[in-house]
């Protein structure tokens, strides 16, 4: 059995912005400060490391008790935001026939691995109709570190299924040098696909098992579980 840990955002799918868009409305919303993650990445980070990143820039005290408003605050607006009209939002090339193909397969199971909030991944997916393919995921919910979750996942799996899966049978599939950086310490397979921000260069600089440009070649996809 192959354990597929998909990231979501801009390896699945891109809500052109809309993450972005709530989370700084919340920030507002609570904190009174206009834009206030504009300087902060977001590229391959967990919601937990974003948000106490943004409360450092504007030199406020992260508490838990803060944490948790915003989250409940940029939630709402998430909800919301995913439904107004964007021209940049889409599914990445070939996701949903990829897709299609994997959950027909008995040797794979389908999960995510995303540094959203579980709430926050389950709006963004079922915009897009697909969050039905994923069986169980690890969140920021789990740990605001992102190597931690390679191993939340595949406890789920175990609890889920009975069996121990071996970390050379869990691939993380990302778009960033840090989804490549998360599979490292539990001895997971890092696919890398330059559907985001960061470029082919950047990806391979990063040293992943398999590097693609997107997902639309799902016959070269499916060849990488045969040679893993």
């Amino acid at each position: 059995m192959k354990l597929l840990l998909f990231d979501i955002d801009l390896t699945l799918i891109s809500t052109d912005g809309a993450g972005r868009r709530a989370m700084n409305r919340a920030f507002s919303d609570l904190f009174g400060k206009q834009n206030g993650l504009d300087q902060v990445s977001f590229a391959g980070r967990t919601d937990p490391a974003i948000f106490r990143e943004g409360m450092a820039h504007l030199g406020e005290e992260w508490t838990q008790d803060a944490q948790n408003r915003f989250q409940r605050r940029y939630l709402d607006l998430l909800h919301a935001e995913v439904q107004k009209p964007a021209p940049g939002r889409h599914l990445k090339p070939g996701v949903p026939e990829l897709l299609d193909i994997l959950a027909e397969r008995s040797d794979v199971t389908l999960a995510l691995l995303t540094g959203n909030w579980a709430e926050g991944a389950r709006i963004k997916l079922e915009h897009f109709n697909i969050h039905h393919y994923f069986e169980f995921g690890a969140f920021s919910d789990d740990s605001a570190i992102r190597s931690d979750l390679p191993g939340v996942a595949a406890a789920r799996y175990r609890e889920k299924y009975g069996a121990e899966i071996n970390p050379s049978d869990v691939f993380v599939i990302g778009d960033t040098p840090r989804d490549v950086e998360c599979a490292r310490p539990f001895g997971a397979v890092a696919v890398a696909v330059a559907t985001g921000f960061s470029t082919l260069e950047e990806l391979s600089a990063a040293q992943p098992d398999f590097l693609f440009q997107d997902l639309s070649d799902a016959d070269k996809f499916l060849a990488l579980l045969e040679a893993s």
